[in-house]
């Protein structure tokens, strides 16, 4: 965990911890993530920042203890109950800010459409580097600066990308978690944590890497950080490889029985 007075340079931003907060440079987008954590503390959801306002030009929240899985994963990420306890939290999440209601003039960080009934706002960034693990339990997840509107799915369809995770060879080799049956064996258990079919997560991730190349290549062509920065080290090309990719092994991660797959 970050000490007292530390710093933690990301690949988006610097962090700062001064007691038991973080503080990180303020954006437009800033009011609206706060609007969105202080529903989550309303509604009793406590396995997020708490937003403390700001201070100058820094926002300030609450600090959550514990270890960010950074890579190479700690051993409870490896396992099927961490990755359950990811499922679990993203389901009460989603429960939480189901009824949420963005200010009217909400601003969100690489906006792609208007919140409207039937959507979400997404946390937007689910990658094991923004979990927080104490020991063997999830504490929740950090760095709301990507939540937008988008739909639910797409939330659990980036969390099956990046934690099962559904990517080539070498990032499976780099996490200590290899091999097909590996992998569906840890698709079919966030889907069933969560309550969703591995086919349309599977769907939903692939039109997501889609989306997102496009993106990085919209907004860094516009020289709009952080996607010009994504976009000068490959994300776009990374990211429709890793779609090739997953393309090519879904009868594998989808073999087996049952109707609901």
């Amino acid at each position: 965990m970050i000490e007292d007075g530390a710093t933690d340079q990301g690949s988006v931003t610097t962090v700062r911890r001064v007691g038991e907060t973080i503080r990180r440079p303020t954006g437009a987008w800033t009011p609206a993530v706060h609007a969105l954590l202080d529903h989550l503390e309303a509604a009793g959801f406590t396995r997020a920042p708490r937003a403390l306002g700001t201070d100058g030009g820094e926002e300030v929240v609450s600090l959550l203890h514990g270890e960010p899985a950074f890579s190479p994963w700690p051993p409870a990420l490896r396992t099927t109950e961490g990755i359950r306890q990811l499922a679990a939290w993203l389901r009460q999440y989603h429960e939480a800010v189901r009824d949420f209601r963005p200010p009217a003039d909400a601003r969100w960080r690489g906006q792609e459409e208007e919140w409207r009934p039937g959507l979400i706002i997404r946390h937007g960034d689910l990658g094991p580097w923004n979990s927080i693990w104490n020991g063997d339990r999830l504490t929740g997840f950090i760095d709301w600066d990507f939540a937008a509107p988008g739909h639910a799915l797409d939330d659990l369809a980036q969390l099956a990308w990046y934690a099962v995770p559904l990517r080539p060879d070498e990032q499976q080799r780099r996490e200590s978690v290899t091999g097909d049956h590996t992998l569906r064996s840890r698709l079919d258990a966030l889907c069933s944590a969560y309550g969703a079919r591995p086919a349309a997560v599977l769907d939903a991730l692939e039109a997501l890497q889609s989306r997102e190349a496009a993106r990085i290549e919209r907004l860094g062509g516009q020289g709009q950080e952080p996607w010009a920065a994504f976009l000068a080290r490959g994300d776009a090309a990374e990211m429709r490889a890793e779609r090739t990719w997953l393309r090519s092994r879904r009868p594998a991660l989808l073999a087996g029985p049952g109707p609901d797959r």
